[in-house]
């Protein structure tokens, strides 16, 4: 049976990913909504061929295909008309990060929130199967991990706050609503396609492709729980898959590493793939960043069957490899003789 998918913000990262993995499965027809602030369609391009279309005139999802309307979450008309015809739609599209969240929190919180409520609507609307929302493990704040599903919410930054709210609104609109939405909190996410991201993995590779310093926070001891993009798409399309309406998800690999530990492990890659040791500079903790986080994946393998499959080594050889790759070294302007 065929479906029809919308994937806002799709022209990103985890966007590309997901598409990726969906044109390799019959059936399957893909809307993209994306404001092009982030991806470009000459990104979207590296990957399908694709459709322009009008959003603000959107017809229904056409079949096997991917089509690409350039519009903004923030005008509830364009999501309205962009969600005509889909089965499920995955919400992408936000501001990503506490940084930039300490820096505006007004903008986060319009983005995240007014966003997601507009997205939740055109679900409503158009009767959806599916609402799939990525949120994160910001909104429980400081815990002692690993983070699970019924931790009650203490968020320490702005995106956490947003991203609680997205929940929040995610959990009203399938108890008053009847609109099935699973919430998925995302681990620190990192691989292909990543070229313009600036979390901790990326921002690393790309520095040491252009012989730039690392910059490390603090002392380099907060953990993360890192967790491969390919491990994460599939987790998106299990969520869609089963359908099961108001429940979170933790979606990473269940292993705690410290950014030394990860910059000791990257730079000992990097070194075999021929570059020169990395010097790593120390600065101030940042506003709004946790000590520690790691999660706790056991509900995602007990009712999606879902588990992180990709190591940390295997994931960061592989996301350098990507890098190396010629279409990426175009997309981070990377000069590998300098």
């Amino acid at each position: 049976m065929s479906e029809k998918w919308l994937i806002t913000g799709g022209c990103g990262f985890i966007g590309r990913n997901l598409i990726a993995r969906l044109r390799k499965q019959p059936n399957i027809s893909i809307r993209v909504l994306d404001n092009l602030s982030v991806g470009s369609r000459k990104e979207l391009a590296e990957i399908t061929s694709f459709g322009d279309i009008d959003a603000a005139a959107a017809p229904p999802i056409r079949d096997a295909g991917v089509e690409l309307a350039v519009g903004d979450i923030l005008e509830p008309e364009t999501v309205l008309k962009a969600a005509k015809g889909a089965d499920v739609i995955v919400h992408l599209a936000a501001n990503t990060g506490v940084g930039p969240s300490v820096d505006d929190p007004r903008s986060d919180c319009v983005t995240n929130v007014i966003g997601t409520l507009n997205c939740l609507e055109a679900a409503r609307a158009h009767g959806v199967r599916q609402f799939v929302f990525a949120s994160s493990g910001a909104p429980v704040g400081e815990c002692t991990p690993p983070i699970h599903e019924e931790l009650p919410a203490h968020p320490v930054s702005p995106y956490g706050a947003s991203k609680l709210a997205g929940e929040g609104y995610c959990s009203a609109y399938f108890r008053t609503f009847g609109v099935p939405t699973t919430a998925l909190w995302f681990g620190n996410v990192y691989g292909p396609y990543s070229g313009h991201k600036s979390s901790v993995v990326a921002k690393f590779i790309r520095e040491a492709f252009n012989n730039e310093p690392w910059e490390i926070y603090g002392d380099g001891g907060q953990t993360r729980d890192f967790i491969f993009v390919e491990d994460l798409v599939r987790a998106i399309c299990l969520a869609a898959e089963k359908g099961l309406g108001g429940e979170v998800f933790q979606i990473a690999s269940n292993r705690e590493t410290t950014v030394n530990e990860l910059s000791i492990q990257l730079q000992r890659i990097l070194e075999g793939a021929g570059f020169g040791p990395a010097d790593v500079r120390r600065s101030a903790a940042r506003l709004g960043d946790v000590r520690r986080n790691y999660s706790d994946t056991s509900k995602a393998k007990r009712l999606l069957g879902w588990r992180a499959e990709v190591s940390l080594d295997e994931g960061l050889q592989r996301t350098i490899a990507w890098f190396l790759s010629a279409s990426s070294a175009r997309e981070c302007k990377v000069d590998k003789a300098a």
